[in-house]
């Protein structure tokens, strides 16, 4: 088949955007990565590849949660006031327990074991000091201010599941577990490169017929907001030797290959046929926009997806499928999180019957819901509009007309903003 011509359809065409996410998901299913075990302190934004039980109870013994003292709460005077002598001080990390009998105190910091039979702590701002003694007041309350042994996690509790991704909070969580590694998927390995005659580097002056490349810088950005570092990404021209020798090369190297441009039925796009003869297309063409021309197709073992040029079109396709299939492809539980809602801050008619993403800013108002306003500049080569966006307003293709306050579907978008 002569390369450009538009490819056999024994795949499926102008899919709607649910199935079609749904079918690169599955193909996700199928090609998870092998994982492999790093230092916590490169495990920011990895996705953990097992469960974490957890080894001890954490906190590992009760300790208490104020500066204060530690008491009886038995002990504690239901009116009037009562005397306690302090018998001695716990700090955070003492390695001796301290006695006290009854009548007595202990002074304690937070984070401090809790003395034995002690189980209650009222803060040092609700006694009078009396020389070696405390005075408390009625009105405390017995097991106060007190973090029990197992309190945040049990001993043999599963503390993150397989599939969590590592926040700086989980990250907390393994160490407290007393996991100084974490055994995470392996990150993909990802070839990106641009295609198109007309583009020229952002530091070359145009010529006639150029534009400034601005998909090779947009589209490696946001394979760095999930962590994931491109190979070199190549400039080739609508070349069909040349984007052939690049696709295979990529293909056998790389998990997973993201192309821009030379994907739509024009006579320089060479992408769908070549995809075609070198692999499998799995699908081409949503029922989207913008970004309706994307593939989703395979060379080798690797994944390929063939993104439309347009600027907004390449990075609203690659947030809609290219985000959901590298977190699938390293098992990561939220690789499909289902959309937010916002109120749409102005009417909107769409006269068309394709899926459309409006680009759109959010703001948080006193009635305490979320507005999405659609921005102006909505069309697929006004990237200044993508770049004002942090998130896009996701239409049905049954969706016609919709009046201010209308409750919409939003998916944020991270890194763009």
């Amino acid at each position: 088949m002569p390369a450009g011509h538009t490819p056999p359809t024994e795949f499926a065409t102008r899919l709607p955007v649910a199935e079609a996410r749904a079918h690169v998901l599955a193909l996700c299913a199928e090609r998870r990565l092998a994982s492999e075990s790093v230092a916590l302190d490169q495990a920011l934004g990895r996705v953990l590849a097992a469960d974490i039980l957890a080894a001890h109870d954490q906190p590992p013994f009760a300790n208490s949660a104020m500066d204060g003292y530690a008491l009886r709460g038995a002990e504690l005077p239901r009116e009037g006031e009562r005397r306690f002598r302090i018998a001695g001080q716990m700090l955070a990390g003492a390695a001796v327990e301290i006695a006290f009998g009854r009548g007595e105190c202990v002074r304690i910091t937070t984070g401090a074991p809790l003395p034995r039979d002690a189980d209650t702590v009222v803060i040092k701002e609700n006694v009078r000091l009396d020389g070696d003694a405390i005075i408390v007041g009625a009105g405390e309350r017995a097991g106060a201010n007190v973090r029990p042994a197992g309190e945040d996690i049990r001993a043999g509790a599963r503390a993150l599941r397989a599939g969590d991704m590592l926040t700086p909070a989980r990250l907390g969580v393994l160490a407290a577990c007393g996991q100084a590694r974490a055994h995470v998927a392996r990150r993909p390995r990802v070839a990106l490169f641009v295609t198109g005659d007309e583009l020229v580097p952002p530091d070359q002056p145009l010529g006639y017929g150029q534009i400034h490349d601005s998909n090779r810088y947009g589209l490696a950005g946001m394979l760095r907001t999930l962590g994931i570092e491109p190979e070199p990404v190549a400039r080739l021209r609508d070349d069909p030797e040349a984007l052939r020798v690049a696709l295979l090369e990529a293909a056998r190297r790389c998990d997973l290959v993201i192309s821009s441009g030379g994907v739509s039925a024009g006579e320089a796009d060479y992408l769908p046929g070549l995809v075609a003869e070198l692999g499998r297309v799995h699908f081409w063409k949503v029922r989207m926009k913008p970004g309706m021309p994307i593939l989703c197709g395979s060379i080798e073992s690797a994944l390929v997806f063939a993104l439309p040029g347009n600027p907004v079109s390449s990075l609203a396709t690659f947030e809609l499928f290219v985000r959901p299939a590298l977190l699938a492809l390293q098992g990561a539980n939220e690789a499909d999180p289902p959309p937010r809602k916002a109120r749409l801050a102005a009417p909107h008619v769409k006269r068309h019957e394709r899926a459309e993403y409006l680009r759109a800013r959010l703001e948080w108002r006193d009635d305490g819901a979320c507005w999405a306003t659609p921005l102006e500049q909505q069309g697929s080569g006004m990237l200044r509009g993508m770049a004002g966006a942090d998130a896009l307003v996701a239409l049905g293709e049954d969706v016609r007309e919709l009046g201010a306050g209308a409750v919409v579907d939003i998916l944020p978008l991270p890194g763009l903003c």
